[in-house]
Order: C-alpha cells, then sequence, then structure tokens
C-alpha cells in the first residue's frame, strides 16, 4: 500500500510541476509577444477637420545636429503617443531627426522606420498644392515608408528634396536678412515669395495612417503661439508643432470634409 502510494504521489508531482513549468512558458510568451496596453479610446470622427496645437518636441539649440528622443502623434486619437508604443500601430506621425522636424509614417515591415517591428501600416508623402485642393487619395503605391522621409525644403538650407518647411538660415531667402530673421523655419502651407522672385507652390502632407486609413495635412507652423510668418523669430519658441488634418476611412478615394 505504502508502495502504491508513493507511485501515486510520484505522478501528482511530476504532473504539477509540469503543469507549471508549461503555464510559466505560455505565460512568458504572452507578455513578450503581446503586450497589455490600454484600449485607445475617443477616435476622431471620419471627414471632420481636426487641428492641433503646439504639439512639443525635444530641442536643444546649443546642440543641434544631436539626436534627440523621437516623438509619436496619433491622427486617429489626436494624441501625443508614448514612446514605449513605438513599435505598435498606436501613431501615425513620428518626428525626428534635425530639431526634430522630419516626419515619418508608421511602417512596422520597413527597417528603418520608428515602427519597425510594430504592426503599423502607414506611409507619407507630400504633394504641392494648398490643403484645401487635396481631394484625391492617392494610391498605397505612392507613400513612403522610410523614416525622416519628409522635412526640409530643398530651395532653402539644408534642403532634401520636397519638403514641408523651408529653413533660412542666413535670414535672406524668405526673412528680411535681419538678425531676428536669422535661423528661422517656414511652413509651406501657403504660397510662399522668396526674395530670389520664385514662387514656391503650398504643400500638403498625405499620411496612411497605421491601421491603413488616410489623412492629409496642413503644417502651419512650429512655433509655439505664433501661426503666420509674421510673427516668426529666432528667439520664438520651437518646436511646437500646430496642424490641421481630416481622415478619411480605408478605402476612400476622395477627401472630403462634412
Amino acid at each position: 500500500m505504502n508502495t502504491q502510494f508513493t507511485k501515486t504521489s510520484r505522478w501528482i508531482i511530476l504532473l504539477l510541476l509540469t503543469g507549471t513549468f508549461t503555464m510559466s512558458c505560455s505565460k512568458d510568451e504572452r507578455i513578450e509577444s503581446e503586450p497589455e496596453i490600454p484600449a485607445e479610446t475617443d477616435f476622431v470622427p471620419y471627414n471632420k477637420l481636426q487641428r492641433v496645437e503646439n504639439f512639443a518636441v525635444e530641442t536643444d539649440d546649443k546642440n543641434p545636429t544631436e539626436t534627440k528622443s523621437a516623438a509619436y502623434f496619433s491622427l486617429e486619437t489626436k494624441k501625443e503617443t508614448p514612446a514605449n508604443y513605438a513599435k505598435t500601430a498606436r501613431w501615425d506621425m513620428g518626428f525626428n531627426g534635425l530639431y526634430n522636424s522630419f516626419i515619418s509614417g508608421n511602417n512596422g515591415t520597413e527597417g528603418n522606420n520608428l515602427g519597425y517591428g510594430g504592426a503599423g501600416v502607414g506611409g507619407i508623402m507630400i504633394v504641392e498644392k494648398p490643403f484645401n485642393e487635396v481631394t484625391d487619395v492617392p494610391t498605397d503605391a505612392e507613400f513612403n515608408t522610410k523614416v525622416g522621409a519628409i522635412g526640409t525644403d530643398g530651395n532653402g538650407d539644408f534642403g532634401q528634396g520636397t519638403g514641408w518647411y523651408l529653413y533660412d538660415f542666413g535670414g535672406s531667402i524668405i526673412g528680411d536678412g535681419s538678425y531676428d530673421k536669422m535661423h528661422v523655419a517656414y511652413a509651406l502651407s501657403e504660397p510662399t515669395a522668396l526674395k530670389n522672385g520664385k514662387q514656391l507652390k503650398a504643400r500638403t502632407l498625405i499620411v496612411r495612417t497605421a491601421k491603413g486609413n488616410y489623412a492629409k495635412v496642413k503644417m502651419i507652423s512650429c512655433y509655439k503661439d505664433a501661426f503666420t510668418p509674421d510673427k516668426w523669430f529666432r528667439t520664438t519658441p520651437h518646436m511646437f508643432f500646430t496642424f490641421e488634418y481630416v481622415i478619411v476611412p480605408k478605402g476612400s478615394t476622395k477627401f472630403e470634409i462634412k
């Protein structure tokens, strides 16, 4: 009887140990592969104009070229996304690069994207049209999924192609050449005249969100509480992004504001 009891006890202990090990592994694997994060709430409605004022990012005028922590914004919820959610589909516009002024979409399959490894399917592009004239949703193939996709315009200093803003290092590309107009970044959401006589067309960003919806974005300013060029000076607090946008659902072919 004692022998039988001993054998039975061993089997029970073995089963308990095996079950504990299995549950432990399953729990660890779940935590690693499926992080428990709060559910998203308060999504903005489709086809309604949204405005964001003074979205702040990290800057340092003493070390402007030093890499700063990227910032993340969700167009879907109209909120900043914490950095520890970078590898999720919880943000749509990533700000990094020089003065955190370069904007990317959220794409989990692009190796150098801020969201690489996550579930984001986003991208970004820019068109030389005023916000109100951008009516057609582009094809998915037109979106750029690389990090730091759109920033300084090639008509200004340190320019890189068609950008959403022009950097006037010496203050004489757009500015009047005065000291106060040096080192000013001009958002190009409206047609802009250069001192050399050239007229730049307005620029509008188009974003495919991390969830596959579409938004057009008007970048208005990167200065705190200053929304027009006459209020932008080298000493104006920056970088505080103000922009307007509208989201339309996946499958849409037109941007409409209703």
